[in-house]
């Protein structure tokens, strides 16, 4: 059969261009009858675990989250193969928390060639909450239950018709990514059946707290260190099987991603100038500040970071607000907001810069405001009006760090000591620096109008594949195409996975320069979220995402494709197994 390569952002697929092609693709298809038999022996078995996870209900922050790894754990050491080295299963359990969570790792050791060349398999295990789902809470993790339920409800027309053909399965957790951990456990298990085939070995990480702080994925990157040095394992890659979906209506080509999108989390402190509402034009409102700051941020498009043609989506605000303890005719003399922002590829100081310059535009177009309505109070009120202008100060935290250190010396204990104080009262991680920066002010003597930014909690490097890397990217090229031919499917390979990921703390692609800014310009930054940068950077594990595929992710109308998922997936994940472990 003759082929051609169908290109359209990196786009993969096979097209017969002659006429014995129909012939040809028989004998292809007979020539794979004896891998199409597994197929169809294994996808039940798959299916049934994807529905046995979700039952298990492990929403971030609930013991939900330590009953699946124990779970897990129990799958794994039930396998034949863990049975005879069980010390092969390590269980992590994080440190200080509450909730018993654990990691769980499982390595399978190739006997065919003592080589290190090893695939680490990883994939989350909680899941968002059940808001959404209404008079069916109680099914959300019951998809046969819950398959029942929405064919008494009123749904909209695509979940509708995709729940009538029978092809999707439902549930909180069943696309992110339960279905992709039942995958990664039955190629595993089939794998274990006969280790003197690999030449190589896998690794699989089962990981809690993704959803929001990434908690997991950062304490068992020792585990992976453990592991490469007890077995001189070489990383060849990290697959994650984290959710993919259509990227617009219609759309029914598979994404593979070939790194993670960066995410931080910029943060403005604003400390205005106070008066009372019967004086209202003679202060500087801090609220009206940050409302101007959502205003020139949130959705910008000129804040997407662009790489090689694909583009991060623009910041969101998470949040805003004064703060004002309690209520009272005094207009707001602090304020503070913070945003979702998403990096591909630009710098700490290009990202910065930008965000500064967001800030001085901030404070003109508020003083511009204010004057403009003030002028049309006092012409409409007969009072003499003149302009309101006061001297302000925007800076990053490092730099009113260091306007402090000029006037006193700054304890570094004493804010660690802060910090520890403020975590202990449940002051939320975004707001504890909030306290260092008053102290800072107040040191430095600064009480005008002022814009501080700093950077907090969460933190996820981006990566991609890139410069030396280039050989992986022509290898899943190659893989998409074969595993293509296979199963009829036309593959996309696109460079950043769009949602935040655990495979950002596998390889970090910022220079020493910008994690140094980004480190100098986040408070506490080794008490509230101490990412191991250097050990990241020390493992550099390159990181795709093949993804279970599916729709409506963090929605009541979550749901997963069975066919692909439980049946191609597969394909594609043992093609890139045969080929690096097996050739």
């Amino acid at each position: 059969m003759t082929t051609k390569k169908i290109y359209d952002k990196n786009v993969y697929s096979t097209q017969n261009t002659n006429s014995k092609g129909a012939a040809l693709q028989s004998l292809f298809a007979l020539q794979n009858k004896k891998r199409k038999k597994m197929i169809t022996m294994i996808h039940q078995e798959m299916l049934d675990l994807a529905k046995a996870l979700v039952e298990i209900p492990s929403i971030n922050g609930t013991e939900g989250e330590k009953d699946i790894g124990q779970f897990l754990e129990e799958y794994l050491r039930n396998i034949p193969y863990f049975k005879m080295h069980p010390e092969q299963v390590i269980i992590q359990e994080l440190k200080n928390d509450t909730l018993n969570r654990r990691n769980v790792f499982a390595i399978l050791l190739g006997e065919k060639e003592n080589k290190g060349d090893t695939l680490l398999l990883h994939g989350h295990t909680d899941t968002v909450g059940l808001e959404g789902y209404g008079a069916a809470k109680e099914y959300a993790c019951k998809p046969d239950e819950l398959e029942k339920v929405f064919r008494e409800m009123n749904l909209p027309k695509e979940v509708r018709e995709d729940l009538e053909s029978g092809e999707y399965m439902f549930g909180r957790g069943a696309c992110d990514m339960k279905s992709g951990d039942a995958v990664f456990l039955g190629i595993l298990k089939e794998l274990s059946e006969h280790p003197e085939e690999l030449a190589g070995n896998i690794v699989v990480s089962f990981n809690p707290v993704e959803e929001n702080l990434h908690t997991g994925i950062i304490e068992g990157l020792d585990v992976l260190e453990h592991l490469k040095e007890k077995y001189h394992l070489h990383y060849v890659m990290a697959i994650n099987n984290d959710y993919i979906c259509p990227l617009y209506p219609g759309d029914e080509v598979k994404t593979i991603y070939t790194g993670a999108v960066g995410k931080l989390l910029p943060c403005f402190y604003i400390q205005g100038k106070e008066t009372h509402v019967g004086q209202c034009f003679e202060g500087l409102d801090a609220s009206m500040l940050a409302a101007e700051l959502v205003q020139r941020i949130h959705l910008n498009f000129d804040f997407s970071d662009g790489y090689e043609g694909e583009y991060s989506y623009p910041p969101s605000v998470l949040k805003i607000k004064d703060l004002k303890p309690w209520y009272n005719v005094q207009t707001a003399a602090e304020a503070f907001v913070y945003f979702n922002y998403f990096v591909h590829n630009s710098s700490m100081e290009e990202i910065t810069n930008q965000l500064l310059k967001a800030a001085e535009d901030s404070f003109d177009a508020v003083f511009q405001r204010v004057n403009e309505q003030n002028k049309r109070f006092c012409s409409t009120t007969g009072q003499e009006y003149s302009i309101y202008n006061y001297d302000t100060m925007v800076c990053t935290y490092e730099e009113l760090y260091k306007k402090a250190e000029k006037v006193a010396d700054i304890d570094e204990n004493m804010l660690q000591r802060m910090v520890e104080k403020q975590w202990k009262e449940g002051v939320d991680k975004r707001e504890i620096p909030i306290a260092i920066i008053r102290f800072l002010l107040e040191t430095a003597g600064i009480t005008k109008p002022t814009i501080v930014l700093y950077y907090a909690a969460p933190y996820c490097p981006h990566n991609t594949l890139q410069g030396e890397e280039q050989k992986l990217i022509e290898d899943i090229e190659y893989l998409a195409k074969k595993t293509g031919e296979e199963t009829g499917d036309t593959y996309r390979i696109m460079k950043f996975f769009p949602s935040l990921s655990d495979s950002s703390y596998l390889k970090i692609d910022d220079s020493k320069e910008s994690i140094g800014l980004l480190v100098n310009n986040f408070p506490g930054f080794e008490q509230l979220y101490p990412v191991p940068i250097d050990k990241i950077q020390k493992l550099n594990i390159p990181a795709v995402n093949f993804g279970c595929y599916g729709k409506d992710a963090h929605k009541w109308t979550e749901r997963v494709h069975i066919p692909y998922t439980f049946g191609h997936l597969p394909v594609l994940l043992r093609n890139t197994i045969d080929y690096y472990l097996k050739k």
